[in-house]
């Protein structure tokens, strides 16, 4: 009986901005390490990956001292790129996942196609007030550059939710378990699950 091949793939991305690199293994067991300027964005990630069940150890530099939206974008690609290598031609995955999950009075719900396509769709309102670790702005900028990268469609609901970091731990962790549904193979999955044959 042949051994499945891991899903796996390191990336690294440099601008005269940034600098990150990834390496992802999709059918990983979750081991993390994650290092970027911020650690806000570390704890975010942490749980995206946890919850995926994803391999995963990033890193991060870049011109914080100007502003974090290039890192966190870069962030974004960087990642959004080994998620696209990591899966290769696609053939035998399940496509679709989806997840809602609760943090304490925050509710998050994430629906995802590995179509090949870009898009995201955000309704997340973040509540602004007592937001003195991270600009939750970003965290839009952040899922744009992923789903741009993986060429994935991903729509993102924060159904409701008063404290900021729950809303944001909320859409992260929902993300991740419905990626990790999307990405997982199914047996029964024979080549790509596209009428079309591909999904590019």
């Amino acid at each position: 009986m042949a051994v499945k091949k891991k899903q796996k793939a390191s990336v690294k991305r440099e601008t005269r901005e940034t600098r990150t690199q990834a390496e992802l293994c999709l059918d990983g067991s979750g081991e993390l390490s994650i290092k970027t300027p911020f650690g806000f964005m570390d704890h975010m990630l942490t749980a995206f990956a946890k919850h995926a069940v994803f391999d995963l150890s990033l890193t991060a530099v870049g011109d914080v001292a100007v502003d974090a939206h290039h890192t966190v974008e870069d962030i974004g690609l960087t990642l959004g790129e080994a998620l696209a290598q990591a899966l290769g031609e696609k053939a035998g995955i399940a496509r679709f996942g989806g997840a809602q999950v609760p943090m304490d009075e925050a509710l998050a719900t994430a629906v995802v196609d590995i179509s090949g396509r870009p898009y995201l769709v955000y309704d997340v309102n973040i509540p602004e007030h007592n937001q003195w670790e991270f600009d939750c702005a970003l965290v839009k900028e952040f899922f744009l550059a992923l789903t741009s990268a993986a060429r994935m469609t991903l729509h993102l609901k924060l159904d409701y939710g008063d404290n900021y970091h729950h809303c944001c731990e909320a859409v992260f962790k929902a993300a991740g378990r419905a990626i990790r549904q999307a990405v997982a193979v199914d047996p029964r999955v024979k080549g790509v699950p596209s009428s079309k044959g591909t999904l590019k």
